[in-house]
């Protein structure tokens, strides 16, 4: 398997990171937009991009969706539907069935 090459990227607030992706998120201010609580606290950075692209902020907007929905977003992986699931379930909640 091929070593991919990382390139020396700058974000619009002068982070300097690697990336061998296309992908133009900055790990840094990725970090430093992570909530410390709440449900999206619990979620990678790709998940909660994934929710906040869709349009979905709080529990009773994912309780709208089904989990067969929910993986269809760019992102979204099975691993966040546990994590869903149980912050689902603390508030009162499911996915559509």
């Amino acid at each position: 398997m091929a070593l991919s090459k990382k390139n020396v990227r700058t974000c619009n607030k002068g982070h300097q990171y690697y990336k061998s992706s296309d992908c133009p998120t900055c790990p840094i201010c990725e970090q430093e937009r992570k909530p410390d609580s709440g449900f999206f606290s619990l979620l990678s950075a790709p998940a909660r991009r994934a929710l906040e692209h869709n349009g979905i902020t709080t529990l009773q907007q994912l309780s709208t969706y089904s989990e067969k929905e929910i993986l269809q977003f760019h992102g979204m992986g099975p691993a966040s539907l546990p994590k869903l699931r149980a912050a689902l379930k603390e508030n009162g909640l499911s996915f559509k069935m």
